[in-house]
């Protein structure tokens, strides 16, 4: 049986396109959470706290992105949390896979994305394909560079979050191993 490659899944930018004005006239919803990490920058008694953050998600995407030929995993600072909170609300499995990053947003000596090199020793050298809005292009030729496998990372603007267009490279990249 042939090992499907891995989908890293960031939810910030990709699922919640929290920089979008018109979401909500795109299908999506938008409830209230109270993730760790970002309670963690609150004071309990702060009205945002009170409030929680607005998410938006979309609930066809889970059952698009099962659809994909891909292993999914969560690649995100919800880390677990992405299972309780993102996954009921878009139609994922609550127990996916969790990278569980060693240290939140450290600064990368050769300018990488912090979750990059966590990233790749995670993969531990399987085809994989990432998406996140805050990939670039050092972030591409290093993992060029130190993945033995093929590997798609693709950067998705937090205005937009996924788009049809986007669904139908990982499905074509996929395909293509």
């Amino acid at each position: 049986m042939t090992v499907r490659p891995l989908l890293l899944l960031d939810v910030d930018g990709p699922l919640n396109p929290f920089r979008s004005r018109l979401a909500g006239m795109r299908g999506y919803t938008s409830p209230r959470m109270r993730p760790a990490v970002w309670m963690s920058y609150r004071s309990p008694d702060s009205r945002s706290a009170r409030r929680g953050l607005r998410v938006r998600l979309h609930p066809a995407h889970g059952p698009r992105l099962l659809a994909l030929p891909f292993e999914l995993a969560w690649a995100t600072t919800w880390m677990h949390e992405a299972n309780t909170m993102i996954a009921p609300h878009i139609g994922l499995p609550g127990d996916l896979p969790v990278i569980e990053w060693p240290e939140l947003f450290a600064r990368d000596p050769s300018g990488l994305s912090w979750k990059t090199r966590t990233l790749l020793d995670w993969a531990a050298g399987r085809p994989f394909a990432w998406v996140d809005d805050m990939i670039n292009t050092r972030d591409r030729a290093w993992v060029h560079a130190h993945h033995p496998a093929p590997a798609l990372l693709l950067r998705i603007h937090p205005r937009h979050g996924l788009r049809a267009r986007d669904f139908t490279t990982l499905n074509s990249w996929a395909q293509s191993l």
